[in-house]
C-alpha cells in the first residue's frame, strides 16, 4: 500500500516509516499580531462637540452622548456627506388634472 507525498511529488511505501526529510511542519493558523488585540478605554483627550469639555475615556464620553440623547456618528460619509436627492421635474398636466378633479369634487365647477 502506498501513498502520495505531497512535499518531495513520489509515492512512498506506508509498511516502511515516512521519511524524514517528507515531513512538513504543519502551518499555524496565526495572525501577524504577537499578542491579543485589546479594546481599551482610554483615548488621547478629546473635546467633546456637546458640552465642550474635555474626555480622555470613551466611555465617559459616550455617556454623556447618551444622557443628551444625540448619536455619535464617526466618519461615516452617508450621514455626514449624504448625496443630495434628484430633483424631478413636475408634470403639469397632472397637476392641472389633480386640480380640476378636486374643484370638481368641492362643486365648484371648473
Amino acid at each position: 500500500m502506498e501513498r502520495f507525498c505531497k512535499v518531495c511529488r513520489n509515492w512512498h511505501d506506508l509498511t516502511k516509516p515516512w521519511p524524514i526529510e517528507c515531513w512538513r511542519e504543519p502551518e499555524r493558523q496565526r495572525s501577524h499580531i504577537p499578542a491579543p488585540m485589546l479594546n481599551i478605554d482610554t483615548m488621547e483627550p478629546v473635546k467633546s462637540m456637546l458640552d465642550g469639555k474635555m474626555y480622555d475615556s470613551k466611555a465617559a464620553l459616550r455617556s454623556t452622548y447618551k444622557q443628551a440623547g444625540v448619536v455619535e456618528v464617526g466618519d461615516d460619509s452617508s450621514v455626514t456627506a449624504p448625496k443630495p436627492r434628484a430633483k424631478t421635474k413636475p408634470d403639469r398636466k397632472q397637476i392641472k388634472a389633480a386640480v380640476g378633479r378636486a374643484f370638481s369634487q368641492a362643486g365648484l365647477g371648473a
